[in-house]
């Protein structure tokens, strides 16, 4: 009887992945994002292993957002002090000094909460506003995220 494979942390092998975010939809690009962030792509996932591929996000700035969610939708937060509650629209923020902001909270919100391993999947999302990055040394390769996330008719 054969037993079930489970990856140990030294056995596994991480890719570097590039993404280009122009006028792909933000919560089908989270989606992809996770999975591969998890590891969930590859045969030799196991759940308490950190088995995922560092992946590079450009053009964040340029992520769509189907209906009216630009104008609808909010991020809010609390300062900590007694009436600190604040708010900023998706449209301001993209529009903003930290466009990449969206993405990153989109994909956090689709991993494992509140736990080191979470932490340490999140630690190998990278994500530029612009199209430049400084991670060419890594030789990372493209990533068509719009062919895997073609909505079928």
């Amino acid at each position: 009887m054969k037993m079930t494979a489970s990856a140990k942390p030294t056995e596994v092998t991480r890719d570097w992945f590039v993404v280009d975010a122009t006028d792909l939809p933000l919560g089908r690009l989270a989606t992809q994002i996770a999975m591969r962030l998890r590891g969930k792509h590859k045969p030799s996932f196991t759940p308490h292993v950190d088995t995922g591929d560092n992946i590079i996000v450009i053009n964040a700035e340029k992520v769509r957002l189907t209906g009216r969610k630009m104008e609808q939708e909010k991020h809010f937060w609390h300062t900590g002090h007694p009436g600190g509650i604040k708010e900023v629209a998706v449209r301001d923020e993209l529009q903003g000094k930290y466009p990449e902001r969206v993405i990153e909270r989109a994909v956090l919100r689709m991993m494992p909460k509140e736990s080191p391993l979470a932490r340490d999947m999140m630690g190998k999302l990278h994500v530029y506003a612009g199209s430049e990055h400084p991670h060419a040394a890594q030789k990372p390769a493209a990533l068509d995220v719009a062919a895997l996330i073609r909505k079928k008719s």
